[in-house]
């Protein structure tokens, strides 16, 4: 299915800021469809001065009415006129009369989509930007319910206030929607004064399991959240601003072990406001596996700094003891362990930095290639090592594997085909989405035939690329012009990023 940005774009008519506009609005679709029981389609104008629908909302609150999806399809001839006339004149057009749609019984809602233009301003954009629809169902006859009024009444107000660009707010924040309240989670009704005129049940329970046992309508909601707070907690600096119903953000408040998420939308009418929505929900289990979430995270960062710092420890020892043998085979043998395991103790240190598994290897081959430095000066030689492409994010089971295995190889490129001599080692790193391809490439003298797999790097190498990573690698050397390497590995076995 083709998403809004496509669908809009498709059409060339609308801008990158007309878009923006259509996005927040779609963000709030599903409670304009929640509030108003009823479906919520949004079109926006075609060339041939027909619509196309690029969103559709059914309410959690009622059952639907069409249970084949819109988006993507023309406007329905039954439906032209009315969206077209909202469209032209800037107003909301209501159906005269009950629209049948496969024998049902239907009320349509043709409201035009204004845009505004700034923030901080009231000034709108002189044309509509798209139509939104609501159809409700009218065969489903019983008397409403209070809530039933009210939610209907809030959804009016916010179909107002899309007429005249008062809806969405530019103010208001664009953070995560994960845990935001719903209608259907509880909902209360504000005056201008911030005086609760309705509270659902499930916003009275909300309240209640906080500590306050008094009905709210009737109270003002920001009195009624100084009492249940704890005198010794924090403030959200937003808060006040939440319970009165002046700012269109969201606040936490917690109180009992209770934590409940509170969304304001002010409602206004002619620019001025009128009084407020606040949605409110309880969020204590999430919040509570978010905490835990946060800790285990924290945890795992600090069991890679500690394995990173062990590692290092490791590797200063095996410097130490190298330094303190007379035989020159222990020495290198002492020198080239303790390389490995400073390779391996850079993986961990990039994860140590991170909330994930996730390593950016370009970053941690880049600090690799500082450990070959050291090599170099041990064998006089002069090494310009140049890398092109990039490795990109791979997971740490790809990463300590790959990067121990490209430290055997850069190191051998300059202990046996550049040393005693100055040199270049090219490191060409290419990735798909099928796997990753890398090539190292020296100038150096080249090895002889027959020589090439029979050093404990060599079978290191292969170790890891064919055993643990399930590549392949492959040498290629021509004496005197150099050694290539050649890696490929898939990405099936091991889900990337």
């Amino acid at each position: 299915m083709s998403t809004l940005s496509d669908l809009v774009h498709a059409q060339g008519l609308s801008s990158d800021a007309e878009v923006d506009w259509l996005h927040m609005l779609v963000g709030d679709a599903q409670l304009l469809a929640d509030l108003a029981f009823a479906d919520i389609v949004l079109w926006i104008p075609t060339p041939d001065e027909g619509f196309i629908a690029v969103a559709h909302y059914r309410p959690s609150s009622a059952a639907t009415l069409f249970y084949r999806d819109f988006v993507g399809q023309a406007i329905k001839p039954q439906w032209r006129k009315q969206v077209t006339d909202a469209f032209e004149s800037g107003k909301i057009i209501d159906s005269s009369a009950p629209d049948w749609y496969e024998e049902t019984p239907t009320r349509v809602r043709a409201v035009p989509v204004i845009r505004r233009l700034t923030s901080s301003g009231s000034e709108n954009a002189p044309t509509p930007i798209a139509v939104l629809t609501r159809h409700t169902n009218l065969g489903e006859a019983r008397t409403p319910s209070r809530q039933e009024l009210t939610f209907n009444d809030c959804a009016n107000d916010l179909f107002q206030m899309i007429a005249t660009g008062d809806f969405p707010d530019l103010s208001a924040p664009t953070g995560p929607r994960r845990g935001a309240p719903r209608a259907s989670d509880g909902l209360i009704r504000l005056d201008v004064e911030g005086i609760t005129t309705f509270a659902s049940p499930n916003a009275l329970s909300a309240f209640n399991r906080m500590g306050f046992a008094e009905e709210l309508e009737g109270e003002s909601l920001a009195e009624v959240t100084t009492q249940i707070l704890p005198s010794k907690q924090d403030i959200d600096e937003s808060l006040p601003l939440v319970v009165t119903g002046r700012a269109p953000w969201r606040t936490d408040i917690e109180a009992r072990g209770v934590t409940v998420s509170l969304r304001a939308i002010p409602l206004r009418h002619n620019g001025e406001r009128v009084g407020a929505i606040v949605l409110c929900r309880d969020v204590s289990e999430l919040r509570h596996q978010e905490r835990e979430l946060i800790t285990k995270d924290a945890t795992i960062r600090e069991i890679h700094h500690r394995v990173k710092n062990n590692l290092q420890t490791v590797a200063s020892l095996l410097r130490i003891q190298a330094r303190r043998t007379h035989s020159d085979g222990a020495r290198e043998a002492l020198t080239q362990a303790m390389r490995r395991v400073a390779a391996i103790a850079v993986v961990h240190d990039t994860l140590s930095e991170g909330l994930n598994q996730q390593v950016d290897f370009d970053d941690v081959f880049d600090r690799v290639l500082m450990l070959i430095a050291e090599v170099a000066s041990s064998h006089n030689t002069t090494v310009h090592p140049k890398k092109t492409g990039a490795f990109g994010v791979l997971p740490s089971e790809y990463a300590t594997p790959l990067a121990l295995a490209l430290t055997e190889l850069v190191t051998n490129a300059v202990e046996h085909g550049l040393a005693g001599r100055e040199g270049e080692v090219e490191i060409v790193a290419e990735r798909t989405d099928e796997g990753l391809s890398v090539l190292v490439r020296d100038n150096g003298y080249g090895l002889p035939e027959g020589k090439v797999g029979s050093g404990l790097g060599t079978q290191i190498v292969r170790t890891l690329i064919q055993g643990e990573l399930g590549g392949t690698i492959d040498w290629h050397t021509v004496t005197g012009s150099g050694t290539e390497v050649t890696i490929e590995m898939p990405f099936r076995y091991i889900e990337t990023s």
